[in-house]
C-alpha cells in the first residue's frame, strides 16, 4: 500500500467509528434500544445490514479459495453455509414465526415455547450458553480470515511471540468494538448501511476489471492444499471450471485436503439435507436479531427478499476474484500457492494505487460488519438471558447497559484467544457448519413442529450435542464433515428424545398460547383442536402456501446466485437456461408468496 491507500483506508475507518459513536445516544434508552433498535428500524435498512454482515472477509476468502481451486463446484460445496441458503426459509416462513414471539433473543424465546417454570428456565439457560459458544467460534473464524487479509497489507510485524495476522485481526476488532459497544444495534445497522455502499462500489469495480481484462484461457492450472501442509498444482479447462452443472464425482488427488469433496454429488445432497434441517429450524445470533427487530410479518418478508437480492452480488465478486487469481498464475507462469490467499494477492497485484485503498477499505467494511453484528447479538444472551434472568432480575438500566458493553469485550477476548490455535479458515468454518452447528440443529428443528418436545428434552439434546462437538474436535478432528455432522446430530437427537420422554410434557396452556401466536405447521393436532374451524382452514391455507413457496425459494436463490456468476464468466449459453428458470421461479414465488405478504391470519384469545 502507498501513502494514498493508507489515507483512504484511515479516512474510511474514522468515518465508520464516527457514525457508530454518533448513534450512541439512540442506544442509551435501554437494552431494547441497544439490542433491537426499539423495533423501529426500516425493513430496507435491516435487510441491507444483514447482507453486509454476511459479506465477511473470512467467508469471501474461503469461497474465493474454493471457486479458484474447483470452479463452480466450489459454489455447490458452499451450500453447507457460504451460500446462506437458510435465507430462503427465513424469507418464506421462519422470519415471521420468530417475530411473532416478540422476544429479544433466541434464548428468551424458550420461555415463550416451554413456559416460565423450571423447564423453560433450563431451556433458556442452555440456549444462551450454546449461543455464546457459537458466537465465540464465529469471532475466532472472523479473526483468522481478517488477520490473513489485513496482515498482507498493513505490514504489522510479529511481536510478543504472536503473528502479524493475529495483530492485524486485533486491530480490526478493536476498531469495530468502539462503535459496537457504544451504540448497539442502531450503530451496527447504520454503519452497515454506510459500509454497504462502499462494498457495492468494490464489487462493481472488481467485476468490471475482471470481465474487461482477465478472462481465463481454455486450459490453466489451479492449486490445491495438501493434508500435510503445502500446495499442489492441478490442470483444468475453463469449460469444466465454469460449468454450472456439478459433476457427480471429482478427481482430486488423495493427498489434497480438498479430496474430501471428491464425492461431490453425495456431498451436495447431504449439504441440501443439512440446510433444509437448519433452515426449517431457524437461526440465531445476528441473523435472527434482524427479524426480531422487524415491525411486522410483511416487513420480515420484505427485508429478507431485499437481503437475498443484495447477497446475489457477492457471487459475481467472488467469481471475478477467482478469475483474476487464475490470471495471475497464467501471466506469471506460477500458480498461487495458498487458495485462501487469492483475495489479498489479487488486491495486491492487480489493483492500482488509490483504488487499492478503496478496495481494502471495502473489504475491511465487510469484515467489520460481520464482527459487529455477531458481537452485539452475542452480548444479548449474557445480559438478557443469564444476568437479568438468573443473577440479578432487579438490575437497573445502568447495570444492564454496563453488562451489555462488558459482555461484548469479554466475548471478543475469548474469540481472539482461540484464534491462536486454528491453522486455516476452512478448518474452523467446517467445524462451525458441520459439527458445532449440528449440536444445535436437531433440537432447534423439533421445537417448532412437535408439541411433545419439552424444555428438558431441548436442553438435554442441545447440551449433549455441544459436548459431542467439542469431543469430536478434541479427539478426531480429521474426520470427514459428513461423519462429524452425523455423529454430533445423532448424539443430540437421542439425548433429546430420551430427555423428552423421561420428563413431563409442557403445560398445555403454554402450548396453546405458543400455537395461537406462532401458527406453525407440523404435529400440533392435539393443540389445534382449540382453534375455531374457519380459522384452522385459514391457517392450513397459509401453511400450504408457505410449504410450496419454500420449494420454489430454495432453487430460486441458487439459480439467482449462479446467474450472476455466469455473467462474469461470459457463459451466455448457460445464462439463457438459468434466466428462463429464474423467471419461472420468480412468477411462482409471486403467486404463492409475495402477493399474500400483507395477509395475516388472526387467532382470537378466547
Amino acid at each position: 500500500m502507498t501513502a494514498i491507500d493508507y489515507v483512504i483506508t484511515i479516512t474510511y475507518l474514522a468515518a465508520i467509528v464516527f457514525i457508530g459513536v454518533y448513534m450512541q445516544r439512540r442506544a442509551k434508552a435501554g437494552i431494547d434500544s441497544y439490542f433491537l433498535g426499539d423495533r423501529s428500524l426500516p425493513w430496507w435498512a435491516l435487510g441491507a445490514s444483514g447482507m453486509t454482515s454476511n459479506m465477511d472477509v473470512s467467508g469471501t476468502m474461503i469461497n474465493t479459495a474454493l471457486l479458484f481451486a474447483l470452479g463452480v463446484s466450489g459454489f455447490f460445496i458452499e451450500i453447507r453455509g457460504g451460500v446462506t441458503l437458510i435465507m430462503a426459509f427465513l424469507m418464506i416462513f421462519m422470519g415471521k414465526w420468530n417475530r411473532r414471539a416478540q422476544v429479544m433473543t433466541l434464548a428468551e424465546w424458550m420461555q415463550f415455547r416451554f413456559g416460565k417454570g423450571r423447564e423453560g428456565d433450563i431451556a433458556r439457560f442452555i440456549a444462551a450458553i450454546s449461543s455464546i459458544i457459537m458466537v465465540i467460534a464465529m469471532i475466532t473464524y472472523f479473526a483468522i480470515g481478517s488477520g490473513k487479509f489485513i496482515g498482507e497489507f498493513l505490514g504489522i510485524p510479529d511481536f510478543f511471540g504472536l503473528s502479524s495476522e493475529f495483530w492485524a485481526a486485533t486491530l480490526m476488532i478493536v476498531l469495530a468494538m468502539i462503535y459496537t459497544v457504544a451504540s448497539g444495534l442502531y450503530g451496527v445497522v447504520w454503519t452497515d448501511v454506510f459500509q454497504g455502499f462502499l462494498i457495492f462500489g468494490t464489487i462493481i469495480y472488481v467485476v468490471v476489471l475482471a470481465m474487461s481484462n482477465h478472462t481465463p484461457p481454455e486450459t490453466f492450472q489451479v492449486s490445491l492444499p495438501l493434508k500435510e501442509g503445502g500446495y499442489m498444482a492441478m490442470s483444468t479447462s475453463f469449460k469444466d471450471w465454469s460449468s454450472i452443472i456439478p459433476k457427480w464425482q471429482l478427481t482430486i488427488p488423495a493427498e489434497s485436503s480438498y479430496s474430501i469433496f471428491n464425492l461431490l454429488g453425495i456431498a451436495i445432497i447431504f449439504y441440501l439435507f443439512k440446510t433444509t434441517i437448519e433452515g426449517s429450524g431457524g437461526t440465531g445470533n445476528y441473523m435472527l436479531q434482524r427479524f426480531l427487530a422487524a415491525k411486522s410479518d410483511r416487513e420480515c418478508g420484505l427485508l429478507s427478499l431485499f437481503w437475498t437480492f443484495l447477497l446475489a452480488f457477492r457471487w459475481p465478486f467472488i467469481a471475478a476474484l477467482a478469475m483474476m487469481g487464475v490470471s495471475i498464475g497464467v501471466n506469471s507462469g506460477q500458480v498461487i500457492g495458498d487458495p485462501e490467499k487469492v483475495l489479498p494477492i489479487v488486491v495486491s497485484q492487480l489493483v492500482p494505487v488509490g483504488v487499492k485503498g478503496l478496495l481494502i477499505a471495502g473489504l475491511m467494511a465487510a469484515a467489520m460488519s460481520t464482527f459487529d453484528s455477531t458481537v452485539n447479538a452475542g452480548a444479548a444472551y449474557w445480559v438478557k438471558d443469564i444476568y437479568q434472568a438468573f443473577i440479578n432480575p432487579k438490575a437497573s438500566k445502568k447495570q444492564l447497559m454496563a453488562h451489555s458493553r462488558w459482555a461484548s469485550v469479554v466475548i471478543v477476548i475469548f474469540g481472539l484467544f482461540f484464534s491462536l490455535f486454528i491453522k486455516n479458515i476452512n478448518e474452523i468454518w467446517g467445524w462451525i457448519t458441520m459439527s458445532i452447528g449440528a449440536g444445535l440443529m436437531i433440537p432447534m428443528l423439533v421445537r417448532w413442529y412437535w408439541w411433545r418436545l419439552n424444555g428438558y428434552g431441548f436442553a438435554i439434546g442441545t447440551a449433549a450435542g455441544m459436548i459431542a462437538a467439542v469431543i469430536q474436535k478434541a479427539t478426531f478432528p480429521w474426520a470427514p464433515e459428513y461423519f462429524q455432522f452425523l455423529f454430533v446430530s445423532l448424539v443430540s437427537f437421542l439425548a433429546m428424545v430420551i430427555g423428552t420422554y423421561a420428563t413431563p410434557a409442557t403445560d398445555k396452556s403454554v402450548l396453546i398460547d405458543f400455537y395461537k401466536r406462532t401458527r406453525p405447521f407440523g404435529f400440533w393436532s392435539t393443540i389445534k383442536t382449540v382453534i375455531p374451524e374457519h380459522v384452522r382452514q385459514q391457517l392450513n391455507s397459509e401453511n400450504r402456501r408457505d410449504r410450496i413457496s419454500t420449494v420454489l425459494a430454495v432453487p430460486f436463490q441458487l439459480v439467482l446466485f449462479l446467474t450472476t456468476m455466469t455473467i462474469v464468466f461470459k457463459r451466455w449459453d448457460n445464462l439463457l437456461y438459468l434466466g428462463t428458470v429464474l423467471v419461472l421461479l420468480a412468477i411462482g414465488l409471486y403467486y404463492f408468496w409475495f402477493r399474500h405478504l400483507s395477509t395475516e391470519v388472526k387467532v382470537d384469545d378466547d
